[in-house]
């Protein structure tokens, strides 16, 4: 599992899989966010994810973002999830490339 540091805060990472949690845990993190769609090719369903980061005692949310079609949404709801989960973050796509591009967005449109 290779997680890249964007901020103090805000780190992103590949697909990861249930038995990831217990590192992301360990490595500080008190959230993670999904930001890959279930229907795409190889995701690990986000449910199965979700119920290992809780029963961690992380958060967890589910902001799916279509590869290369990033939306205002998109952008709105993970603006929100910054907001409102327990820092440090995790977040992970297929490659870890739409959560950093998203996160520049988010802080993009606030300026």
């Amino acid at each position: 599992m290779e997680i890249r540091q964007i901020t103090e805060d805000y780190s992103v990472a590949p697909q990861i899989g249930v038995e990831h949690v217990p590192l992301i845990k360990e490595a500080g993190f008190r959230s993670v966010i999904c930001n890959r769609p279930d229907e795409e090719d190889g995701a690990v369903p986000h449910d199965q994810i979700e119920a290992a980061v809780r029963e961690a005692g992380m958060e967890f949310r589910f902001i799916p973002v279509v590869s290369g079609q990033i939306t205002m949404d998109n952008v709105d709801d993970q603006a929100a999830a910054l907001d409102d989960l327990p820092k440090p973050i995790l977040a992970y796509c297929r490659s870890g490339t739409r959560c950093t591009n998203l996160y520049g967005l988010v802080v993009q449109k606030r300026g």
